[in-house]
């Protein structure tokens, strides 16, 4: 009962503090933490053996190492190769050299300096990849260049491990074992690479084809503790054999099934793994040696800083790129918790130093998001820094285009095979380069400029597209457009229908719903997978859409009085689903007097239930 009783109180204290960090804008991560804290030995000692509650929890890490697998079909990990092993080499060399002296300033041997100086350079793949993936960050390329460095930081702790007996200086014997323990490491990767390949996709069918949907869930959980049991009996990385696992899964066709099961789990554990990073946090060490804390701390995260921004100037990620890449992974990691500990096991370094390293690791976690923070504010200010196109040519298209992401590239598109000319604005500057390489009229602008705007042509312009990302920015470019040109037809793209309703105060001529369209075409492919003949889904299609597009008009009136918007919207729809049930009596009527009897089962309409 004492386990589920402090469960409990774990899960309870998360699900106050984590959203209420979340809405102040500080991230899930800090609420973890902070929750370790209050809850830990420190402070009210609620769980006296964090150690045990981080054993257990590491497996969040595990499971979101295999989910990341999933991702990374083998042909795509083949073509990160020289990330991973060049830029994480890099970073780890010259980040292990510069830590170095605070190992010195300890106290330490060269030797053991060095050592420690590699520990401290691993950074935390659970907290980067956390915040990437909250950002949606992880396909960028910093994320991608972030998750290379980190994957290699998972390698490298095979012989940081292996070597541990040899810095502890009890070299008899174990020159064979060491070699012994890495042909074993080796040799269960590849076994782990065949199983993968070979017979977990077999396991898999033979399980689907049960159709008892909690086995397969078994059967994934199953499989992601084997691997990682397998990988760290073989001295490796738990982590590790759960990424390998996920990369021999990746292009099978349960891989989406796999995720949807193993996600819910991966999302508690890691969360109760930065609860017990919290938890860790020795408030009585940091309070009598702050100084020392505080100085490792400034000089892992300095000492990191530059060196990864020199590591993603090298990869030659573009300017804006680097700061966030050297702020997501310049804190320390999970595994110095492991090192450290083995290494005061087998007597390398004393209980002293460990303590003083970890409770600067744990530091350094929590500053992370802060970090990234202030490196997303930098790269905003960097990309910044070039000066806006003044010179926008002397030609003035009949369209001017707003914004040139997704959405306004498919509007650029259908007006050049229409040989519609256009000029574009994007105050993203990558993506400005890139498109320009394929001849289109784009400048780097702000568009939510008047300077900009009158300068691009506006004045002499028929039409603007108003296709940016930002829902305030958007807002702002149609009502400036609308104060000085009123002449100008402006088309607004939408985000949603509240979105909807604030352009149509201003006046807009034309707003679109960024994914009413596709989800209306999508509604139509639904419906003749059911069953219906084609005309039928069309037609039950555009009812839909001709009610809602009415709704959206009707419901603009009442929009600033919920429980009004609310009856209106009840009572329209109670009226649409009468007047619908009409209309398919009726025609189910026509087509039963109208069709022979041999064709009535293939144009009747499936019975709504």
């Amino acid at each position: 009962m004492n386990f589920f009783y402090e469960a409990a109180v774990l899960l309870g204290a998360a699900i106050i503090a984590v959203p209420l960090f979340q809405r102040l804008g500080l991230g899930s991560i800090l609420g973890y933490l902070a929750v370790g804290l209050l809850l830990g030995p420190s402070v009210l000692g609620f769980i006296a053996e964090p150690e045990e509650v981080l054993h257990f929890s590491e497996f969040g890490v595990v499971m979101l190492l295999f989910l990341i697998g999933l991702e990374m079909e083998p042909s795509r990990l083949w073509g990160m190769r020289k990330q991973l092993f060049g830029l994480g080499l890099l970073q780890l060399l010259v980040c292990g050299m510069l830590l170095t002296p605070i190992g010195l300033a300890l106290g330490l041997t060269w030797e053991l300096a060095i050592l420690l100086g590699l520990i401290l350079a691993l950074s935390s793949t659970a907290f980067a990849l956390q915040l990437l993936n909250e950002q949606h960050r992880l396909a960028t390329p910093h994320g991608q260049t972030a998750f290379s460095i980190l994957l290699f930081q998972d390698l490298a702790v095979i012989p940081l491990l292996a070597l541990l007996p040899l810095f502890a200086g009890d070299l008899s014997g174990h020159d064979s074992a060491v070699w012994l323990d890495i042909g074993k490491a080796v040799g269960m990767v590849l076994a782990a690479i065949v199983f993968g390949r070979l017979v977990f996709p077999r396991v898999l069918a033979f399980i689907a084809r049960s159709g008892v949907h909690e086995v397969f869930t078994a059967a994934a959980l199953f499989m992601v503790l084997t691997m990682a049991l397998v990988m760290e009996w073989a001295g490796l990385s738990m982590a590790l054999g759960a990424f390998l696992g996920g990369v021999m899964l990746a292009d099978t066709v349960y891989r989406h099934e796999l995720e949807a099961n193993i996600e819910p789990f991966k999302g508690i554990l890691l969360g109760l793994f930065f609860i017990a990073v919290g938890m860790s946090v020795d408030l009585t060490l940091v309070v009598d040696e702050v100084w020392w804390v505080l100085g490792i701390t400034l000089a892992l995260l300095a000492a990191k800083l530059v060196v990864i921004a020199l590591v993603g100037m090298a990869a030659r990620l573009p300017r804006q790129e680097i700061p966030r890449l050297a702020t997501v992974i310049a804190q320390g990691g999970e595994f110095d918790f492991v090192l450290l500990s083995a290494a005061v096991s087998a007597g390398v370094f004393d209980q002293r130093i460990a303590s003083l390293c970890i409770a600067a690791v744990t530091l350094s976690m929590a500053l992370t998001p802060f970090l990234y923070r202030g490196g997303n504010w930098l790269a905003v200010r960097m990309r910044e820094s070039r000066p806006y196109d003044k010179d926008f040519g002397d030609e003035t298209p009949p369209v001017l285009i707003a914004g040139l992401g997704r959405f306004g590239q498919m509007v650029a598109r259908v007006l050049k095979l229409q040989g519609i000319s256009f000029t574009a604005l994007d105050p993203n500057i990558t993506q400005v380069e890139f498109i320009r390489r394929f001849g289109s009229r784009i400048y780097y602008a702000d568009a939510a400029r008047l300077d900009v705007l009158r300068s691009a042509g506006l004045a002499q312009a028929k039409l603007l597209v108003i296709a940016v990302d930002d829902e305030e920015a958007a807002l702002t470019i149609a009502r400036m457009v609308r104060n000085h040109y009123p002449q100008i037809k402006i088309f607004a793209r939408a985000r949603n229908r509240h979105h909807t309703w604030q352009l149509m105060e201003i006046g807009v001529d034309s707003v679109v719903r960024e994914t009413f369209a596709s989800s209306m075409e999508m509604s139509v492919e639904v419906l003749k997978g059911l069953g219906y003949p084609g005309s039928n889904a069309l037609e039950a299609v555009r009812t839909f859409r001709d009610f809602d597009n009415q709704l959206l008009a009707t419901s603009y009136v009442h929009r600033h009085d919920l429980e009004t918007l609310r009856k209106t919207e009840h009572e329209a729809i109670a009226e649409f689903q009468a007047l619908f049930q009409q209309e398919l009596k009726q025609r189910r009527s026509k087509e039963t007097d109208d069709a022979p009897p041999s064709s009535m089962a293939n144009t009747s309409v499936p019975e709504e239930r």
